[in-house]
């Protein structure tokens, strides 16, 4: 396998970039390479391809992952378009040359939702995931051994959408309406909350589980009355005519980087590097939003200007990377409607979750890598 092995796609309803293959090696977007930085190669083939390539080289579902001796074959990680600082990452590399000295490939897995990261993290088809802190406290609660291990971001990503000219501009006026979200993520949870501060009961509103850029598109199509909408995505909507009608940051549970037990028991060094990583893709995306930006914009095949909208005005790379009480008492808000929805069996499970999803000491002791001057 190459050092940076087969990329699988999962359907986003957007034109998003996809790899196979080798690392992003001297192949600079438009032929410019900015300040030595590397950016991508060409775009990956039909999702077929790319899933048949995935399984020919053995890393699905752990395949190939740990070995015997301690040692890490291959690190399977997620990006998402719902978490730039992944595809800062994946785009200059930095990950596959912190884990040369490990002799350690890295595997790309797209993630299209919490949802399926939670999935993957669950098959452990990945060692890495990215989810919003409701979906790892749902994810945990339910079983599965995973544990967050950094904040990544603040975001404002999700808000409720109708289209333009929508009698509805008040989530009162939800009720005997349809609404798409996706459930097990951090739209879903915020429609949850939002009918609950309503006094509405989610049984009075017709929820139709749909990932989200099929979300969109069922409102675009006048299927369903309105949306629980996540950017990128809900940012492109908003161009085409698309209005958020309510907004609250108080009602998102921030954006984890989430690893499975497995891993982070076994392989503490490479989660380290993990983390040092994703410090450095931090501080970049804070020096360079423009840039960021354009990674984002190529990524999930949007506009530019809606690029910059994520990031400059719904990111918030500047919190702290340690998962604790400031994550802890947001879900503490959300546990309770967990159980409520009947998508967690009991409350004792959510507390035991709750006290056990933290593992803080890989962001602790971060230090971001020098990959951007080393290269």
């Amino acid at each position: 396998m190459s050092r940076s092995s087969a990329r699988t796609p999962s359907a986003t309803g957007s034109p998003a970039l996809r790899q196979n293959g080798t690392a992003r090696h001297g192949n600079p977007r438009n032929g410019i390479t900015r300040g030595g930085i590397r950016s991508r190669a060409g775009m990956a083939g039909a999702g077929t391809a790319a899933t048949l390539a995935l399984l020919l080289s053995g890393c699905v579902s752990g395949e190939g992952s740990s070995e015997g001796d301690g040692d890490l074959d291959t690190l399977n990680i997620d990006f998402a378009t719902y978490n730039p600082l992944s595809l800062i990452i994946r785009d200059q590399g930095w990950l596959e040359d912190e884990l040369e000295e490990f002799d350690t490939d890295v595997n790309w897995i797209q993630s299209a939702g919490s949802n399926k990261a939670n999935e993957n993290l669950r098959s452990e088809a990945i060692d890495v995931g990215s989810t919003a802190g409701s979906a790892a406290l749902l994810a945990r609660a339910n079983g599965a051994p995973i544990e967050t291990i950094l904040v990544a971001d603040q975001p404002e990503w999700t808000a409720l959408v109708t289209n333009e000219g929508s009698d509805i501009d008040t989530v009162e006026q939800l009720e005997g309406a349809s609404v798409a979200a996706t459930r097990g993520t951090d739209p879903y949870f915020f429609l949850i909350q939002a009918l609950d501060a309503a006094g509405i009961e989610t049984s009075d509103v017709e929820v139709q589980n749909l990932q989200h850029a099929d979300g969109w598109r069922a409102l675009e199509n006048g299927d369903v009355d309105a949306w629980s909408g996540l950017d990128p995505i809900m940012a492109g909507a908003e161009n085409d005519g698309a209005e958020l009608f309510f907004r609250d940051l108080d009602l998102i549970t921030y954006s984890f980087v989430n690893a499975t037990e497995d891993f982070t028991d076994n392989h503490p060094e490479v989660a380290q590097k993990v983390v040092d990583v994703y410090e450095q893709a931090r501080q970049w995306a804070e020096d360079n939003p423009e840039e960021t930006a354009e990674i984002l914009a190529e990524e999930a095949g949007l506009e530019l200007d809606v690029a910059e909208r994520v990031i400059q005005e719904r990111s918030n790379f500047d919190v702290d990377p340690v998962p604790g009480e400031d994550q802890r008492a947001v879900l503490e808000n959300v546990g309770p409607l967990l159980v409520d929805t009947g998508d967690v069996a009991d409350q004792d499970d959510v507390d035991t979750a709750l006290d056990e999803l933290f593992n803080p000491e890989f962001a602790e002791d971060a230090e971001a890598t020098s990959a951007e001057e080393d290269q």
